[in-house]
């Protein structure tokens, strides 16, 4: 599976940004799409992730951040809203092809199988 993630830029702090990821090929369905950032000296951190059945977020981002995907356009989407200077970081998407109940396999970076590139979102304050 490949990962093409894009979306990222300089907004100002209480702004918006919507993060796209596509997927091409023919079992993204199947797939939960993570959500991950990493700011410089910081560890890759979750974010969200959304499977066909359920979503969660990290609660940094929650009531923000919002995790969408479209299987007909095989892509998922991050809408970042109220964005604040310490999101700013590079986010990543990844692909998990194993379903897990509940949240805290989905947190760990090495639940997932595929990663795309980084987009850099940048916050002003």
């Amino acid at each position: 599976v490949q990962l093409q993630a894009s979306g990222g830029g300089l907004v100002q702090g209480g702004g918006s940004l919507r993060l796209s990821c596509a997927a091409p090929g023919r079992t993204f369905s199947r797939y939960a799409m993570g959500w991950f950032r990493q700011s410089p000296g910081k560890e890759r951190e979750f974010v969200a992730v959304i499977s066909n059945y359920n979503t969660y977020y990290a609660d940094s981002v929650k009531g923000r951040f919002t995790a969408s995907r479209d299987n007909a356009k095989k892509t998922v989407y991050l809408q970042m809203n109220s964005l604040k200077p310490e999101d700013t970081a590079d986010y990543y998407c990844s692909a998990s092809g194993t379903e897990y109940t509940g949240d805290s396999h989905y947190r760990r970076a090495e639940t997932y199988d595929y990663w795309g590139q980084e987009t850099l979102v940048t916050v002003s304050s």
